[in-house]
């Protein structure tokens, strides 16, 4: 008979705690299969004899093996190059225009939805690069200004002419090791 609910938690007695592995190192880096190894160790040195009879199965018409062979002369492709003229990008705005000629592509049946979505990735990465980079050009010269100068910049404002951002930097000091403060 079945001991009831409420009772298995005795019997069992907190065996496992949630939250703690019950191998915290895991599997050994670079360990292998078993079954791999029994199969590499039963194939050793078969190899060239194994590829030869399959060859021959194939060019005798078993189709099977026939197809075994193909798939290892010629695999199947992942994918395929698409041919589509896409505008420059020089701009984050032209990311936009892209992706409106590659929705058109899309419903024209020119490319595929999944290549759409390919596009995307490839778009989308270089707006982020874009970005990246244009935030760099307008904190470079920023870098360039000596601290008195942001100083004067944060004591007055920064004047119409001057279009740099509010920043100062702060010295810091330090003890007599060198640490700071």
């Amino acid at each position: 008979m079945l001991a009831p609910p409420d009772r298995t938690v005795e019997k069992q007695g907190g065996r496992f705690r949630p939250g703690v592995s019950g191998n915290p190192r895991g599997r050994p880096q670079g360990s292998r299969n078993v079954a791999t190894l029994a199969c590499e160790a039963l194939l050793d040195g078969q190899a060239e004899a194994l590829t030869q009879k399959a060859i021959e199965m194939a060019l005798a018409g078993d189709t099977v093996a026939l197809r075994l062979c193909m798939e290892r002369i010629y695999p199947a492709r992942k994918d395929r190059p698409v041919a589509f003229a896409l505008p420059p990008i020089t701009s984050a705005r032209d990311a936009a225009d892209i992706m409106a000629a590659v929705a058109n592509a899309v419903a024209a049946g020119e490319i595929t939805p999944a290549e759409a979505a390919e596009y995307a990735k490839v778009v989308d990465v270089y707006v982020k690069a874009y970005h990246a980079a244009e935030l760099d050009d307008r904190v470079a010269p920023v870098r360039l200004l000596s601290d008195a100068e942001l100083e004067r910049i944060a004591a007055r404002g920064a004047s119409e002419t001057t279009a740099m951002p509010r920043l100062l930097t702060v010295p810091v000091s330090h003890d007599e090791t060198g640490r700071r403060k």
